[in-house]
């Protein structure tokens, strides 16, 4: 009996010690898509009530230098419709605590007001505003984010999010 405990407390610990290894990830950001809080929102426009998309996704990178000071933008967001990118700032990582890497999970929120989020049409009539041949329109967005080395993650790709164009 005391063999069994013996090695009850050896696998203990051995399980204890794999648990806080620290993660060693590469230095290119890496990004995995989570999903979005909605799959369907209304135009922005005058007549259409406040509400927002959230996209979320996990990152990795291993130097962890996420988050540019200054005008620079970090987060793009290219639509599926017209290839046109929306470009978005992280916060700045701060460099201490990082030395082995950092993980997490990033939302980015997309107001449909004031005109955020706009049905565009065939027949380029106005955009944001509804048009009764066209009560939807389907998008996506492929996201992608940069680090301060300059170094450009993967891409990754929403579901199809319907705009209701009313």
């Amino acid at each position: 009996m005391k063999t069994i405990c013996h090695l009850l407390f050896l696998g203990s610990a051995f399980l204890i010690n794999s648990c806080v290894q620290p993660p060693n990830y590469p230095n290119i950001p890496e990004i995995a898509y989570v999903g979005v809080n909605q799959t369907s929102i209304l135009q922005g426009n005058a007549n259409n009530p406040a509400d927002t998309l959230e996209i979320t996704f996990s990152f990795t990178d291993g130097d962890g230098d996420l988050g540019i000071d200054g005008e620079t933008f970090d987060v793009f967001l290219t639509d599926s419709r017209d290839g046109f990118t929306d470009i978005k700032k992280l916060p700045v990582v701060p460099d201490q605590g990082i030395g082995n890497g950092i993980s997490g999970e990033i939302t980015v929120r997309l107001p449909n007001k004031p005109f955020g989020i706009c049905c565009t049409y065939p027949d380029n009539s106005t955009a944001c505003m509804p048009n009764p041949d066209y009560p939807t329109n389907e998008i996506s967005y492929m996201i992608q984010i940069q680090d301060r080395a300059g170094h450009m993650s993967n891409k990754i790709q929403t579901e199809v999010i319907t705009i209701l164009c009313n």
